[in-house]
C-alpha cells in the first residue's frame, strides 16, 4: 500500500472565533475537513481499533479545540494540528481545513478559512 488516509469530512461546530464583538456574543456556525495520513495496514488485517486512530478521539480532540475562543482561525486550526500530532504519534501528516459559514463579511459567500497541510 502506498498510503492510507483516515477522513473526516464537514464536521459541523458552534463556536466564537472571530474578530468581531458580535462574534463573540452569538457565535458563528464552522465546518472541519480532515485528512490524517496514517498506516492502516495492522488495522486492516487484526480488525482493532487499537490498531488504528480512533475517530472518535480525533472528533473529541477538534472539539476540545473549538471550545476556545480565539480571534484568528489560523490560531484555531494551528492548536488544532498541534493537538493531532501530539495525541495521535501513529499519524505521520495532517491536511485540515477550518471553514467559517457565511462570516460577517459584506459579501454573499458561503464560507471563508484556513487549510494546513503539515507533516512530522
Amino acid at each position: 500500500m502506498e498510503s492510507s488516509y483516515i477522513v473526516l469530512n464537514n464536521i459541523r461546530f458552534h463556536a466564537y472565533h472571530g474578530v468581531g464583538v458580535q462574534e463573540a456574543l452569538v457565535g458563528n456556525e464552522f465546518t472541519v475537513n480532515l485528512r490524517l495520513k496514517v498506516d492502516i495496514s495492522r488495522a486492516m488485517a487484526s480488525d482493532e481499533v487499537t490498531d488504528t486512530v480512533s475517530y472518535a478521539d480525533v472528533y473529541e480532540t477538534l472539539k476540545a479545540e473549538m471550545a476556545h475562543p480565539s480571534r484568528l482561525l489560523e490560531r484555531v486550526a494551528g492548536r488544532m494540528v498541534e493537538q493531532l500530532f501530539r495525541q495521535f504519534p501513529a499519524v505521520e501528516a495532517v491536511e485540515l481545513s477550518l471553514m467559517k459559514r457565511n462570516p460577517p463579511m459584506g459579501a454573499d459567500i458561503e464560507s471563508a478559512g484556513v487549510e494546513i497541510i503539515r507533516s512530522r
